[in-house]
């Protein structure tokens, strides 16, 4: 063993022991399963939920959308755009809308701002040692991963490459190592077209389901006809002004 592969032993060690000491008498089975085998073992239960949703952004996605599912929409919301950063409003329509980020909807502390559903320890979704709201937290764990693959979905493009067996969902063509992550329906059709779409339905489209990988290629001629689509949508709309 090299003198590096020891001091990890170590501190993988001293890690279980911390891990271990504060880990209350319930904990999900497969965070701790998942922990305690990483090359190094997070020392926090919050740690080792966090690891656990970072290795797992598929499984994230789909729990947070069945969350907002859970919530609804608040009464009188509708997906605005805006410019001050304080609203809580999203900037450019490229940003999921998140009605519970928005100062007006805003549940506070204990509540999830993406989903809206409560916030328990360790940032759970769930209160598995009845203890109540966490009234630091104002995010799930999960909800982090899913709201940072929503706005970046690039970032797991192998993951999803390897979903698609590394072929095109349409041809079934084999993918090419610069393959790029998709919006099948694009987010300014779902902007201009689909906007009165109830939220939380409206997540699908940033989630999982509007998502495929496609060749580079591929991908630069579907975006320049989105862009000249785009064109002539403004220019109609000049015209009739």
């Amino acid at each position: 063993m090299s003198a590096w592969q020891e001091q990890r032993a170590q501190r993988n060690r001293q890690s279980v022991v911390r891990l271990r000491r504060a880990l209350p008498d319930i904990f999900p089975s497969a965070v701790l399963s998942r922990a305690l085998n990483r090359p190094f073992v997070p020392p926090t239960p919050r740690l080792a939920i966090d690891s656990y949703w970072r290795a797992h952004p598929l499984r994230a996605d789909r729990l947070a959308r069945a969350l907002a599912a859970k919530s609804g929409p608040p009464a009188g919301w509708t997906w605005r755009l805006g410019v001050s950063r304080n609203s809580g409003l999203p900037a450019t329509f490229r940003s999921p809308p998140a009605p519970y980020r928005e100062c007006a909807f805003a549940g506070g502390a204990g509540f999830c701002c993406v989903c809206g559903q409560p916030v328990y320890r360790f940032g759970w979704h769930t209160d598995l040692w009845n203890a109540g709201l966490n009234k630091n937290a104002t995010w799930h764990c999960a909800c982090v991963i899913a709201w940072q693959f929503w706005n970046a979905p690039s970032g797991e493009a192998r993951l999803l490459r390897r979903l698609q067996a590394r072929r095109r969902a349409q041809s079934g063509s084999r993918l090419w190592k610069n393959a790029e992550v998709d919006h099948r329906v694009p987010l300014f059709r779902v902007w201009t077209e689909l906007r009165d779409t109830s939220w939380p339905k409206l997540l699908d489209y940033w989630g999982l389901p509007n998502l495929q990988v496609i060749n580079r290629e591929v991908h630069v001629a579907k975006c320049a006809d989105e862009a000249r689509e785009r064109s002539a949508a403004r220019a109609v709309s000049m015209s009739a002004v």
